[in-house]
């Protein structure tokens, strides 16, 4: 365990375990839909995520990257903004969005309405990580790696001040580093 870290909250291995069940579960959705999605991840923190779960999809899929802000440092500002927008039309895709963390809602919220107002016929979303305890916009993930506590976690893409980003697994940040 990182020095840093006051606990682990998901393992190495159960994230890998989950990531085999969940691409089971979209395998299983898109192909009795008839559909190829376009995997859309949300720069920088889901890049992790969408590595290994798409290593788990059974199906061919397309990739595309969007970079959305709304954080400082641990909380949320809730303004959400983009920094890099989707390079190719959607119009008529079905989208999977591949989120790291679903807390608020409110970066969900914001990129499931530029996805549906540039013609997405569908905006499914899969997420690493989902804290319903911080939810203050009634979103959630269509696919859920795991349901978290009210902590603030770092590693396997998530990051405090773009650090431990690296990790292979999902720790709880000692307050004192951030506090």
């Amino acid at each position: 365990m990182h020095k840093d870290f006051s606990e682990i909250l998901v393992s190495e291995e159960q994230i890998y375990q989950r990531c085999v069940e969940m691409g089971k579960e979209i395998t299983d959705y898109y192909t009795a839909k008839g559909s190829i999605p376009l995997l859309v991840s949300v720069l920088k923190g889901s890049s992790f995520f969408l590595t290994e779960l798409s290593k788990r999809i059974n199906m061919d899929v397309e990739v595309d990257f969007m970079c959305m802000e709304s954080y400082h440092g641990t909380e949320s500002t809730g303004d959400v903004h983009i920094v890099m927008d989707l390079d190719r039309s959607i119009q008529d895709c079905d989208i999977l969005l591949i989120e790291d963390i679903v807390d608020t809602g409110k970066t969900l919220k914001k990129v499931k309405g530029i996805l549906n107002n540039k013609g997405a016929r569908d905006v499914k979303v899969a997420s690493l990580l989902d804290k319903p305890s911080r939810r203050v916009v009634d979103e959630k993930a269509d696919f859920v790696g795991f349901v978290i506590p009210d902590k603030f976690v770092v590693g396997f893409g998530l990051d405090y001040n773009q650090k431990y980003r690296t990790l292979p697994y999902i720790g709880v940040l000692k307050e004192e580093l951030y506090k």
